[in-house]
């Protein structure tokens, strides 16, 4: 055959010790010695997670002849000089079960290209992959990868116009269940892999993601025109996640969130699912093509800093629920129910008074992707206080302007997606300030993106006939009094304590193990009864353990917080402020 300047070959060699094998084909290499290396982090996951250290050995040779190799840094190395054809063979140990990397066992597989693709620094043009067939004569491949040359079930030739293509094309692997649909003209397709639940309710899910993805497309005038679209999706026990890219996502999820035969209402479970989906697909406009300058930039090596992260992921967040209820896929209650579960998130997140939205986007690297136990303390969600400052937006423009969020969306494809021109720092925030004319926004943006003040959500939404209301939550475990634990599921160890608390003043923290109330065994089957029996002012002596060493203090409960948001439709509400709620949230006036 004849190989482009950039060829791998990809042979998923034991499934059983979860390896797969490579061969990296240069066919000019550099004279001087050719350098090739592996990124660092992947686009749309903030963390640099050395792929490197998953390479278990390599070995290289031109014309029969071996080729030393050394190594540069921890993800760099340099052969000697040779003439091409340059043949650099590799083994990666494969068993990330997450979208971010390689998966490989006897049910199932995943490529994400960034952890297995070298770059080869020099070498541009177009690069070819070639996926040898497995001996498990039931796989299938998936892709959305330009085909050259594949079998009946899909394995052979892909090609691409570039690294940067290569790695934005996943492949999974697998008895492949597909779940076809078109939208707005454009072939789609959940193509599962990993053991399904029985039942399996193919019409519903084809049904509501092809209500989703019209409306999505709908709302950026039906661009970009696509050949295909696939979710990848893995169906495990209990997880949930996923990573979008350019005509296609991966996700992993549980079997209970899929859909079953005979189901008459959709589960919150399946909703989950449906707003998983609904989220990686608006990154097809908002990340994928409508990208910060320092991401574009980036060759994946290091981190690439931005202090938008909330108007990529947040805004974001703020839509795939919201395209949801434009789809007739959840009602406006339910809408407004999951914007209350949010709200009461950010109230139990103390860390919102330390770190701005700004400073949670920038410090995304250090910080979001590698928690402990003092994390809510510290830091602020980009994706949750992300949406709700989106949500905030949004209701200002539909408030004081002729302008909406859809707008300031479109203009940011029309001037940055649509050409494949990076955006500047600040691009949201300069769209919608020019587009709405709105004179006090900028200050509205300081306020929101730079400061740690409430978001004026109450304010806002009563001029849109929505009530906020908060309580104590009946379902905490310390709604009688306050500790500020945060528990383990279903265990009586902690997870962390909350700043500033009872909790924190007695001494406690992640990792404790609690065992009595003055002299009262705990366990996790009665801690909940026993914390409830507290009462705000009384001092009980608790006992824990640390580092296996029993320890005792002494702890004083607070008054329950009233932190459970609830939303509302307000009946009472004059017109104009129905009107406003009927074009936000598409339901009738009456």
């Amino acid at each position: 055959m004849a190989y482009p300047p950039l060829h791998f070959r990809i042979q998923l060699a034991d499934p059983q010790a979860h390896r797969l094998r490579l061969q990296c084909r240069i066919a000019e290499p550099d004279p001087q010695g050719q350098v090739l290396r592996l990124a660092s982090w992947t686009r749309g996951s903030y963390l640099v997670r050395d792929f490197a250290r998953h390479l278990m050995w390599l070995r290289a040779e031109s014309h029969g002849q071996p080729v030393c190799w050394q190594r540069l840094d921890k993800r760099s190395i340099r052969l000697a000089p040779c003439e091409g054809p340059l043949l650099v063979d590799y083994e990666l140990h494969a068993f990330d079960p997450s979208v971010r990397k390689a998966y490989l066992d006897s049910e199932r597989g995943f490529i994400n290209g960034t952890s297995v693709f070298w770059r080869a620094e020099g070498v541009d043009g177009p690069v070819g992959v070639t996926v040898e067939p497995p001996a498990m004569e039931d796989w299938h491949l998936a892709t959305t990868m330009t085909v050259k040359d594949t079998d009946k079930r899909g394995f052979g030739d892909f090609e691409a116009a570039d690294w940067e293509e290569v790695v934005d094309h996943p492949f999974s692997f697998g008895p492949l269940r597909r779940v076809r649909f078109a939208a707005d003209g454009i072939d789609h397709e959940l193509a599962f892999t990993g053991r399904l639940p029985q039942e399996l309710d193919e019409a519903r899910l084809r049904e509501d993601l092809t209500r989703i993805c019209e409306a999505e497309r709908a709302l950026f005038g039906g661009e970009p025109k696509l050949a295909c679209y696939q979710f990848q999706t893995a169906v495990t026990a209990d997880s949930y996640g996923g990573l979008e890219h350019r005509s296609s996502c991966a996700l992993v999820c549980a079997r209970d969130d899929l859909p079953r035969k005979g189901e008459t209402e959709r589960s919150a479970r399946y909703r989950g699912f449906l707003g998983l989906c609904s989220h990686e697909y608006f990154h097809l406009w908002n990340v994928k093509r409508i990208t910060p300058e320092a991401f574009a930039a980036s060759d994946l090596g290091t981190e690439a800093y931005t202090r938008d992260l909330w108007a990529y992921e947040g805004v974001t967040s703020y839509y795939d629920d919201h395209l949801l209820l434009r789809a007739g896929c959840i009602t406006p209650q339910q809408y407004l129910d999951g914007v209350a579960e949010t709200i009461t998130r950010l109230n139990r997140t103390p860390g919102r008074h330390l770190q701005s939205l700004a400073e949670s986007s920038f410090e995304a690297w250090t910080k979001f992707y590698q928690p402990d136990e003092n994390l809510p303390n510290a830091t602020v969600s980009y994706y949750g206080k992300g949406a709700l400052a989106a949500l905030a937006l949004d209701l200002r423009l539909r408030r004081d302007s002729d302008a909406t969020l859809d707008d300031v969306m479109r203009r940011l494809w029309a001037d940055f997606g649509a050409t494949d021109t990076p955006a500047p720092e600040g691009a949201l925030e300069a769209v919608a300030c020019r587009l709405s004319g709105i004179e006090d926004l900028p200050a509205d943006f300081e306020r929101w993106l730079r400061g740690t003040g409430e978001l004026p959500l109450a304010e806002l939404l009563a001029d849109f006939g929505v009530k906020l209301e908060h309580e104590v939550d009946p379902k905490h475990p310390e709604r009688s009094a306050r500790l500020g634990l945060r528990l383990q599921p279903q265990r009586s160890e902690l997870a962390g304590v909350v700043e500033d608390s009872p909790a924190q003043r007695a001494g406690l923290g992640g990792g404790d193990e609690l065992v009595a109330i003055d002299g009262a065994r705990l366990t996790a089957h009665n801690l909940d009864a026993r914390l409830n029996r507290l009462r705000p002012g009384e001092t009980v002596v608790l006992h824990y353990f640390r580092d296996h060493q029993l320890r005792e203090t002494t702890i004083t409960p607070e008054e329950p917080l009233a932190d459970r948001c609830r939303m509302k439709l307000d009946e009472e509400a004059d017109s104009p402020a129905r009107a406003r709620r009927a074009a936000w949230l598409g339901e009738s006036t009456a």
